[in-house]
């Protein structure tokens, strides 16, 4: 898939919590109709296993009161997070540890590696680059986050 302007790596933290920033980047594409249509099945809360899903059940929200606040208000991404933690409660230190150890080493080692092996080979992707879901979701968008060693960031 091609590069999305506006998309950001899921690795980029907003706050203390990984892959927040993407929905919220995912939030505001669709409601500008610049989202493709590729990814709009993979919007919202309403798919298990989705990380907009697994997301919002972390924050302890639902995706329709966060979408709605994000586009009503213009919410920017800390403010977000802060709406997101006033409604769900603020997550401990080692919860946002946890969640980003989760989140990035999804597809590693993990009942969703086969999904991401499909994935691979599907895309021509080497498996030895691609560990991840995450480093997929990276990859498959142009991104080289194990060049970049994005994970070391978070």
């Amino acid at each position: 898939m091609p590069a999305v302007p506006g998309l950001r790596s899921p690795y980029v933290k907003v706050g203390r919590v990984v892959y927040f920033g993407r929905m919220l980047d995912k939030i505001r594409l669709h409601a500008a109709g610049k989202l493709p249509a590729e990814y709009v099945a993979n919007v919202g809360d309403a798919t298990p296993g989705m990380f907009d899903t697994r997301c919002c059940a972390f924050l302890r929200i639902r995706y329709s009161e966060l979408r709605e606040a994000v586009l009503s208000k213009s919410l920017a991404d800390e403010p977000a997070l802060a709406w997101a933690e006033e409604r769900g409660g603020r997550r401990s230190d080692e919860e946002c540890t946890v969640w980003n150890g989760f989140m990035t080493k999804r597809g590693w080692r993990d009942e969703a590696n086969a999904r991401l092996k499909t994935r691979n080979k599907e895309n021509g992707f080497a498996d030895a680059r691609v560990l991840t879901m995450f480093d997929y979701i990276d990859f498959d968008e142009g991104r080289d986050p194990v060049t970049q060693r994005v994970w070391e960031t978070v």
